[in-house]
């Protein structure tokens, strides 16, 4: 006797559902999809001027000689190792510290800890053009009492010089980001189950120990969420420098790859190379983001 096995229906979305999820979608394809289709697009076009430049400009398909025309550019290419200079300054910064804020308030020892993770994330809510404007009075030998009590002891610094004004915006994006990313972690550590650290102690395990064996490799995928996060924002860097421009010679039109990409549309009148320009920034931040994934992800599978 055959016995019957009912049949699986798929059960189709609920029009409750659709509805709660139309504002998220329409809002990702207008302020997030839309902006790069177009500057896709405008990319691959330009504006000449026909006849000997008395007649109407034109807009003429050009596809990929926007991208030849930036990455000939000597300075566009300059401000991307400039900007691949101050990843490498910043991202091993940026995790250093927040891992070492982390742990040392999940610690257990530190004195007032609710209020110093409160301290050490403040800096996060205060907007990036206050705070350059901030660390740029105290970056000006003139206004900075500081550098004045320096001076006043024989010690010279002048942080925005061309050799020290990469690790100046690097100390501004390290003051701003450091809590958020503190925060990250420290959610990370407190969902590590407590008997784990009891039984480490029973064995004898020591405070490094517990720090190097549980610790660590329970928040590795938070220390690479943080790491991502860093990486992507260090090729954002625009405010800054922007800010600090004025205070020094250091920092010219093209210092960094969106500031040239700045430059080229409100200045020179060339918003299509700007665009292509904004594209190879897009584009290399991808790699690097999931050329990290792509190798962090080859290594903890081994370790497994």
């Amino acid at each position: 006797m055959s016995t019957l096995v009912p049949r699986r229906t798929r059960r189709r979305p609920r029009p409750a559902l659709w509805a709660l999820l139309l504002p998220f979608v329409v809002m990702f394809a207008l302020f997030f999809i839309a902006p790069i289709i177009y500057a896709l697009v405008q990319s691959m076009f330009a504006t000449k001027s026909s006849g000997l430049g008395l007649g109407r400009p034109e807009t003429v398909f050009v596809f990929f000689d926007n991208y030849a025309r930036a990455l000939s550019d000597t300075t566009f290419v300059e401000s991307l190792g400039r900007l691949l200079l101050f990843s490498a300054i910043l991202v091993p910064m940026m995790v250093i510290t927040a891992l070492g804020l982390a742990l040392l308030l999940d610690s257990g020892r530190a004195w007032g800890g609710k209020f110093f993770r409160v301290l050490y994330f403040a800096p996060y809510g205060v907007p990036g053009v206050v705070a350059t404007l901030l660390w740029g009075f105290l970056y000006v030998p003139a206004t900075s009492p500081i550098l004045q009590m320096l001076e006043g002891i024989g010690v010279s610094i002048n942080p925005l010089s061309g050799d020290n004004v990469l690790f100046a915006i690097a100390n501004i994006a390290l003051w701003g980001f450091a809590g958020y990313n503190m925060i990250i972690l420290i959610s990370a550590l407190h969902a590590i189950p407590s008997e784990l650290y009891e039984a480490a102690r029973v064995d004898g395990a020591s405070a490094w120990s517990i720090i190097w064996s549980i610790k660590l490799p329970l928040v590795r995928p938070s220390l690479i969420l943080v790491t991502v996060f860093t990486v992507i924002g260090t090729l954002q860097l625009f405010v800054e420098p922007l800010v600090l421009r004025p205070l020094t010679t250091a920092i010219s039109s093209t210092f960094t790859p969106n500031l040239a990409a700045y430059n080229q549309a409100f200045a020179q009148g060339n918003p299509n190379l700007a665009a292509a320009m904004a594209v190879i920034v897009a584009v290399l931040g991808f790699a690097f983001s999931f050329g990290f994934l792509r190798l962090v992800n080859r290594k903890g599978n081994r370790a497994w």
